[in-house]
């Protein structure tokens, strides 16, 4: 018999908003089984910033899926699409605005970004209610939807915490 723990420390898929926590929460569900993180933004983005192409994205992704474990965690939907039908669970982080905005502004500029850069992501995140798009709140809605499997829908960072403390996963100071 399998438990909720054994298909978080299969392979799980994270989605949510920019900002919503997917990277911290990943690293510390990693903590379980000792599980790779895959970053959709480094499957979808070169190193220096050029957009890869969708098709060879995909690629690499497929190739992921096939991997006994992981946590695959990311906002795009369109690549989400692929590790849907391999994921044992789904987390959707889904947080409000305050909530992602603070994130990214805490989280501050990346390797590489300029504070442009960081704008036009804040812009970007915050219209993730409106757009309709696969890497929008409806996108990852239908997404969770037709998932089957273990799936858990986050909406708040104390959810978050106490998803974390369910499983025993000590929280930073």
């Amino acid at each position: 018999m399998h438990t909720a723990a054994d298909a978080l420390t299969r392979k799980l898929l994270i989605i949510g908003n920019s900002g919503s926590g997917k990277s911290a929460l990943s690293e510390r569900l990693a903590r379980l089984s000792a599980q790779p993180i895959f970053d959709l933004d480094l499957i979808h983005w070169h190193e220096d910033g050029r957009k890869r192409d969708e098709e060879a994205s995909r690629s690499l992704l497929a190739a992921i899926v096939g991997q006994p474990i992981w946590i695959i965690e990311g906002v795009y939907g369109w690549l989400a699409e692929v590790a849907v039908p391999h994921a044992t669970a789904l987390i959707w982080t889904d947080l409000s605005w305050a909530e992602c905005r603070s994130g990214l502004l805490r989280r501050g500029l990346r390797p590489g970004m300029t504070e442009a850069d960081q704008a036009a992501l804040l812009s970007w995140a915050e219209a993730y209610w409106s757009r309709s798009t696969p890497s929008s709140a409806a996108g990852h809605e239908r997404l969770f939807e037709a998932f089957r499997g273990q799936k858990v829908r986050l909406t708040t960072r104390q959810d978050v915490d106490g998803l974390l403390a369910r499983l025993g996963i000590e929280m930073p100071n």
